[in-house]
């Protein structure tokens, strides 16, 4: 029997993790989820848990030699960035994330690598865990496109102990892979999506407080 494909409109928690350590989990509403993948409703003002070191810090708000040092907790907070649709192709080592403004009008994509997100459902809570691979793209709506946080993904290997990503090869493999799509505005970048709107009743999801933090799923 195959998976029970999740409900539109299901709040879901967005987990990202460094190997088995939570560090960011959004809490999004489905928008669709079949066999082409998983796509979420990311809001803004939206419930979020992540890691800060003790005095409240992120992790880019220090050099990584500092930050793998700094004694960190769990906090719950809000998501203060841009209303975001993200589709997890399935299967695949990337998402592509709608960006839009605060009127819902799109401004840009964006090519997250990552290791392929894993959909989990306990019934009381549901998620999709991954890793972000922490190289990015940037694609603007003339198609015209940058590679985003390269300095933080070599900064960063120069820690294998610490850091979660083992191929960067593979990372930049990926990447380079889709910039054909991008170039050729085929799909994904061909404008669908981009008009957007999310349900008129949904509104911001409450915070989850227990089972955010059951074992990473695996595939």
């Amino acid at each position: 029997m195959g998976r029970v494909p999740l409900r539109p409109g299901r709040p879901v928690l967005h987990r990202h993790f460094t190997r088995e350590t939570l560090v960011w989990a959004p809490l999004t509403r489905v928008v669709s989820d079949d066999e082409q993948g998983t796509c979420l409703w990311l809001a803004t003002g939206s419930p979020v848990i992540r890691q800060v070191s003790e005095d409240g810090q992120g992790p880019r708000g220090m050099p990584f030699a500092r930050w793998i040092a700094e004694p960190k907790k769990i906090i719950q907070d809000v998501y203060r960035g841009p209303s975001t649709l993200k589709f997890h192709p399935r299967g695949a080592a990337y998402s592509v994330w709608w960006l839009f403004d605060p009127e819902l009008r799109f401004r840009a994509w964006y090519v997250n690598l990552e290791e392929p997100g894993i959909t989990w459902d306990d019934g009381a809570v549901a998620g999709v865990d991954l890793t972000d691979q922490d190289l990015d793209m940037w694609v603007w709506p003339d198609l015209r496109w940058g590679w985003k946080d390269e300095d933080e993904l070599e900064e960063r290997l120069a820690f294998p102990e610490a850091y979660w990503v083992d191929d960067p090869d593979a990372v930049w493999t990926q990447g380079r892979a889709i910039v054909p799509l991008i170039e050729a505005g085929k799909w994904p970048f061909d404008g669908t999506w981009t008009d957007y709107r999310p349900p008129d009743e949904w509104s911001i999801p409450e915070p989850v407080t227990e089972g955010w933090d059951r074992p990473r799923q695996r595939a």
